[in-house]
């Protein structure tokens, strides 16, 4: 990316300058223009949300949902946060920065047809800065979340095939050299000729990652592995011996096999040769890297199915040998039922008067080969239909896992089906969220969705849990999508909770997700209060629930009592001293003996006096100051804003 300067600084730098300077200024502005994505930041009106006040987190009970068997004292590990989502990122850089592994967002796709809001007023297919606007909105927000990510984070992104280009080299310029690559997802099956006879039926999900992440892929199915020929070695399961390779890309590696033992014949695939070389090949003075096939046998490495004597093919002639192949006969692969011998074959002369046999030899890989965490296949770009068809690679461990998915129309019943009516547009469906998170996330990891929407991520995390006993988290923020002509709408709390309290409950014969797999979540609204005014309109609860979430990555019931918990450390409590009396004096200097812990930690507006008092009475102790938290509060908040300006 590459932001022009601002005009006046321009201007500055033009006062003055002969041509010749003026050429020199031309050729280095120039020459110093890196490749990759430009905008006009500059020309365009900055996103409002760019603001120096700060965010804190409100808790709102009655919007949340809070199951019976929930303890009155027990956090809330899941959060629906309402608000312009680049405020609740710069609200979750402040108590998130370095703990989400996973990061999925369904952003607008800047189609022209007033998808989205940009400061306060929807972007038109007319609007003269309609992709400058689009880029500078995503790029505020995707800054942020980047220092949200664990060493080993995700991103994962949803965008059409229209504006993925522009979107893949902002994601670069954010992400700098941690593209993995892309997801290909077909997303309907009918088609919708967008004019010139070409019919949009894809889309696309962006991966970036941080250096130590890598996708679950499919783990070796032992029951595959088993030992007909009573090997010695143990079980075995049979891997193909052929490569992607022409004959006429690798002619040292096309060649004939003979099982020593029958004397029985094998021909060579010239579409997909052999994988190893063969002894009959080598040259003088080549050095062979791997074994040779010949060697592989004497091992007893190589399999020989079972051969049946009546499926035995033996020609006497070459005219005999060419009717039979003009005929569509002689050696096939077994499932694509290709022929393997063709007229035009250099070595078809070689093959008469051989006995050939059916199938193909394979080679043994042992189960105690190597490790059995080594042993996951990867996961593939195409992510197929639930009912396509793929071929069959089971054979081969190193074939990629294939996603699949049901077409995006079913997201529209699924909708349906939980709320009995259409309240949102264009939803993910959920099989597509569920299997990406099943791919991308381990059992204990923070999932956040910032484009939220409906919900899905949120529903996906539960089923997930529910399926492999994860204690996984999500954190979804939404806005209201409120307008002038609307403004008592609420996607956020109206669709996006709804529907998680929906999916907790149990809807339409589905069952619920308890506890366990996290039917909880608490609902948090954003309050914005400038620097200045911090002392004067920020409140306890406010502290109390941002410490929760920094600390502790939770939020808790709303507190009471002049001393609050925050939650348990290793060997201390943290708590919260809304205000420095004799009564709350009293309550530390008994909390660790009552509590069995070691050392207490404090936050209240009067730490110094806190840590003498606790001092003189023996108590371990250390003593924070709340305007300590506000002030850390402020500078992560200007610190996102310097680093969305850079």
């Amino acid at each position: 990316m590459t932001k022009s300067a601002k005009p006046t600084e321009l201007l500055k730098q033009l006062e003055g300058l002969n041509a010749a300077q003026l050429r020199r200024l031309l050729v280095e502005h120039l020459t110093k223009q890196k490749l990759g994505l430009y905008w006009e930041s500059n020309a365009i009106a900055r996103d409002l949300a760019l603001n120096a006040d700060v965010v804190l987190p409100r808790l709102v009970p009655e919007s949340g949902f809070r199951p019976a068997d929930m303890q009155a004292e027990q956090p809330h590990k899941n959060l629906i946060i309402e608000g312009d989502n680049f405020d609740a990122l710069r609200l979750l850089r402040n108590t998130h920065a370095g703990k989400i592994r996973v990061i999925y967002i369904d952003p607008p796709y800047n189609t022209g047809n007033k998808d989205w809001v940009y400061n306060d007023r929807y972007v038109g297919a007319n609007d003269r800065w309609r992709h400058s606007q689009w880029l500078e909105f995503l790029y505020q927000r995707l800054t942020l979340a980047r220092d949200l990510l664990t060493s080993d984070g995700v991103i994962l992104v949803s965008i059409n095939d229209e504006n993925r280009s522009r979107l893949e080299l902002l994601m670069d310029e954010v992400f700098p050299r941690r593209r993995i690559g892309s997801l290909v997802w077909r997303t309907k099956d009918t088609g919708n000729d967008a004019g010139q006879r070409f019919s949009h039926v894809h889309e696309h999900v962006l991966i970036y990652a941080n250096e130590n992440f890598k996708f679950n892929g499919r783990a070796t199915d032992r029951a595959k592995f088993r030992n007909p020929d009573n090997d010695t070695r143990g079980d075995w399961a049979p891997r193909p011996l052929t490569k992607a390779h022409s004959l006429t890309e690798r002619e040292n590696t096309y060649y004939p096999i003979q099982n020593p033992k029958t004397g029985y014949w094998y021909p060579c695939d010239p579409d997909s040769v052999w994988r190893f070389a063969s002894e009959t090949k080598v040259t003088d003075g080549q050095i062979l890297r791997s074994e040779t096939l010949e060697e592989m046998i004497r091992q007893d490495l190589i399999y020989f199915p079972p051969v049946k004597v009546e499926e035995l093919m033996l020609f006497a002639t070459k005219e005999e040998l060419l009717k039979a192949i003009r005929a569509g006969g002689g050696p096939v692969l077994p499932k694509k039922k290709t022929q393997l011998l063709r007229e035009d074959l250099p070595d078809i002369d070689d093959w008469i008067g051989r006995i050939i046999a059916p199938g193909r030899p394979s080679r043994k890989d042992f189960w105690d080969s190597k490790p059995e965490a080594e042993r996951i296949a990867p996961l593939g770009s195409w992510i197929a239909g639930v009912n396509e068809e793929l071929e069959d690679n089971d054979d081969d461990d190193e074939s990629p896992e294939a996603l699949r998915t049901t077409r995006g129309g079913v997201a529209t019943d699924e909708i349906k089906a939980i709320f009995g009516s259409r309240p949102f547009q264009h939803p993910k469906p959920l099989t597509l969220l569920r299997n990406l998170l099943r791919q991308a996330s381990n059992k204990d990891d923070t999932v956040l969705d910032f484009f939220a929407g409906s919900g899905t991520t949120g529903q996906a995390v539960l089923e997930l849990n529910a399926e492999d006993g994860g204690n996984r988290r999500f954190i979804l923020c939404s806005s209201t999508e409120a307008t002038e002509k609307e403004p008592d709408k609420n996607i956020c709390r109206d669709v996006c909770a709804e529907r998680m309290r929906r999916v907790i409950q149990g809807y339409s014969g589905a069952s619920g997700r308890n506890l366990s797999s996290g039917g909880e979540f608490a609902y948090l609204k954003l309050d914005k209060i400038e620097a200045a005014d911090l002392t004067y309109e920020a409140e306890p609860a406010h502290a109390h629930q941002l410490l929760a979430m920094a600390r502790f990555g939770a939020v808790n019931p709303n507190p009471e009592g002049a001393v609050q918990l925050i939650g348990h450390a290793v060997g201390c409590d943290v708590l919260l001293v809304p205000e420095v009396t004799a009564d709350a004096l009293a309550v530390l200097i008994d909390w660790p003996q009552k509590h069995a812990v070691a050392r207490i930690a404090v936050y209240s507006d009067r730490p110094q006096t806190l840590d003498d008092k606790l001092r003189q009475a023996g108590v371990e102790a250390n003593c924070y100051g709340i305007h300590e938290l506000w002030q850390r509060s402020q500078e992560a908040t200007q610190q996102a804003l310097n680093v969305s300006e850079e």
